[in-house]
């Protein structure tokens, strides 16, 4: 029977009243609004199957373990609100999950309007997109939480002129890992694509395209060090950029992780048309020795330099 009542209420929820688009599953309950569903489940985990749509409002987790999840990937658009003056969504339950959704012109006064702010607990991104905005994901804990993202878009996100800090495509810290797979980055206007303060990352098999972007900076910057690996990537330098001396970057502003055995190996870099300025493809601040392997790079790049 169980195998049964999921695809029914998939179907339902397709032809969901526009009344209560935002359904706990788990109850059956729909809301007129996301926050109310999430005040329903009183911090017990949940998921929350959401109608397709453009919302313009936004919702704070303050419990539990939640799954905010479209009905049908891409169609369900949460559209320049934000609570708190933070996000559409501030998460600081347990653990959150976010599949399918899409956050666009996110901007607040003190330049970090963000699709998600991740406050507290774990956090999975999925088949989601995160467009036009000053920044796509922030947030920071000490806490050893995971960070995952996979399959999700980035593109005009960024800023550093609308505040004296600039914000970026992705910008979190963790004392525990983060993981961005599958995904592309393209069309910066500000700040880097990703910047991680956290002792171990996994960056494998995305694509960084900044021909079309503007005032840019590095394309992945591990300000304070970091272990594990970035493989598999695609990058293509820019032309118009703020900071052009090196795609990725590491402990620039502080030797906090060490460094030592960082892989980065299986990438490939170019230079976009009229780019004549030459990077560094791996600049190394942190005086430890990473494990620089084969990576395709076109001309004008240098492989490595120590910083």
């Amino acid at each position: 029977m169980r195998a049964l009542h999921l695809p029914l209420i998939a179907l339902c929820l397709t032809g969901a009243d526009r009344a209560a688009p935002f359904t706990v599953v788990e109850t059956g309950q729909g809301f007129a609004h996301l926050d109310d569903a999430l005040m329903s489940v009183r911090g017990q985990d949940a998921t929350v199957l959401i109608a397709p749509g453009t919302y313009r409002e936004c919702a704070i987790q303050q419990a539990g373990r939640i799954t905010f999840k479209a009905a049908q990937p891409g169609s369900v658009v949460f559209d320049g609100t934000a609570c708190e003056g933070k996000a559409a969504f501030v998460l600081r339950g347990q653990g959150s999950t976010v599949d399918g959704i899409v956050f666009r012109n996110m901007r607040v006064e003190d330049g970090n309007g963000a699709g998600i702010r991740i406050e507290l607990g774990d956090l999975t991104v999925r088949n989601s997109m995160f467009l036009d905005s000053q920044e796509g994901i922030l947030g920071a804990t000490d806490q050893r939480t995971r960070i995952a993202i996979d399959r999700s878009t980035f593109a005009g996100l960024g800023q550093c002129d609308e505040t004296p800090d600039c914000a970026h495509s992705v910008y979190v810290g963790t004392g525990g890992g983060v993981t961005i797979t599958n995904s592309r980055f393209e069309r910066g206007r500000g700040g880097h694509y990703v910047k991680i303060r956290a002792p171990r990352v996994d960056i494998a098999d995305n694509s960084f395209d900044d021909t079309a972007g503007r005032k840019t900076n590095y394309m992945i910057d591990l300000p304070e060090g970091a272990t594990g690996r970035i493989a598999g990537n695609m990058f293509v330098q820019g032309t118009h950029k703020e900071n052009w001396s090196g795609l990725i970057v590491v402990a620039a502003e502080a030797r906090k992780y060490r460094s030592a055995g960082l892989v980065v190996e299986g990438n490939t870099a170019t230079l976009a048309p009229g780019q004549e300025k030459g990077p560094a493809f791996v600049a190394n601040a942190s005086g430890d020795r990473l494990a620089v392997g084969a990576n395709r790079l076109g001309p004008g790049i240098k492989a490595y330099e120590a910083r």
